[in-house]
């Protein structure tokens, strides 16, 4: 993917997959993710719609690295209950490619480089 601004279907379609992939996330429960709070925060996908990097925040931040695992080996299965509920407006489902969205570990490093 490049830097090139998303154009209005891209950031349509990749609101809807946010959106679709948070509530499918929630729906399986806190226990399918160790007990770990799972957000999809960002998706960006490709102009031509065939990947969308998902970004993840999952806290505590102590199990992302089970959970993000967890994603990865659940991938077809995510992405098939995605299909069921784009099919209407998507010809194709995208490729997801998960990825951990490290703004919030970022931001907490800051606040704490401030109180020193």
């Amino acid at each position: 993917m490049d830097n090139k601004p998303a154009g209005t279907r891209q950031l349509k379609v990749a609101r809807e997959l946010q959106r679709d992939l948070a509530e499918i996330i929630r729906s399986k429960g806190m226990a399918a993710w160790g007990g770990a709070m799972v957000t999809v925060s960002e998706v960006r996908i490709s102009p031509d719609l065939s990947i969308a990097k998902v970004f993840v925040s999952i806290f505590p931040t102590d199990k992302q690295a089970s959970v993000m695992q967890a994603l990865e080996e659940n991938k077809r299965a995510l992405r098939g209950e995605l299909g069921r509920k784009v099919a209407s407006q998507l010809r194709i489902v995208p490729e997801i490619d998960f990825l951990l969205d490290t703004s919030l570990d970022y931001a907490e490093h800051i606040d704490e480089l401030l109180r020193k």
